[in-house]
């Protein structure tokens, strides 16, 4: 049995929880999210618990039933409290701004560079952080990480942008070469 699968799922006051077959929609304060289960999963509520459990025991099976189960508790988390990311632009001359749906970024670049913000996503910038937040998790990271690839921290003055706890590894230089 998966460690993680055979967790009960909590629900929080103030969310509600429909299984339909393979169906489950969440629904709380932050808005709603649905997803369609893998075959092979059970979901049943007791109360203000949902169980997820297999089928049958093959191999894909139980590979599935942990996601399965914390596929279903980041939806209940991200409808009742959300999900953010931070990340940190450190840089001479790097500026960000936010434009409407646009996030326009000055990299060091000879151009400026216009992010597209999607619309389940709400940004926020504080002089060189930017705040990323919503209620999809996957979302919410696979946004902090196009943006982070934009300019990622190089290793020797740690200019690009980073995760604000993320910690980069300094290279010495060519001084350091000649000193040794």
């Amino acid at each position: 049995m998966s460690r993680v699968g055979k967790q009960p799922i909590k629900v929080p006051s103030g969310v509600n929880a429909a299984i339909d077959g393979s169906n489950v929609t969440v629904s709380g304060p932050q808005g709603n999210l649905s997803l369609k289960t893998l075959p092979g999963m059970v979901i049943k509520q007791d109360g203000d618990e949902i169980i997820v459990s297999r089928s049958n025991e093959e191999t894909m099976s139980r590979a599935r039933h942990g996601l399965t189960r914390t596929l279903i508790d980041n939806m209940v988390v991200g409808v009742s409290q959300g999900f953010n990311k931070k990340l940190e632009v450190n840089g001479v001359g790097f500026r960000v701004n936010l434009a409407g749906q646009d996030l326009k970024l000055s990299l060091g670049y000879s151009h400026e560079i216009t992010y597209k913000i999607p619309e389940t996503v709400k940004l926020a910038v504080d002089q060189n952080i930017i705040t990323i937040s919503g209620i999809d998790k996957q979302q919410v990271g696979q946004v902090a990480a196009e943006i982070r690839a934009l300019k990622k921290p190089e290793p020797y003055k740690g200019k690009g942008i980073k995760y604000v706890n993320e910690r980069i590894i300094r290279k010495a230089g060519k001084s350091a070469k000649d000193k040794a």
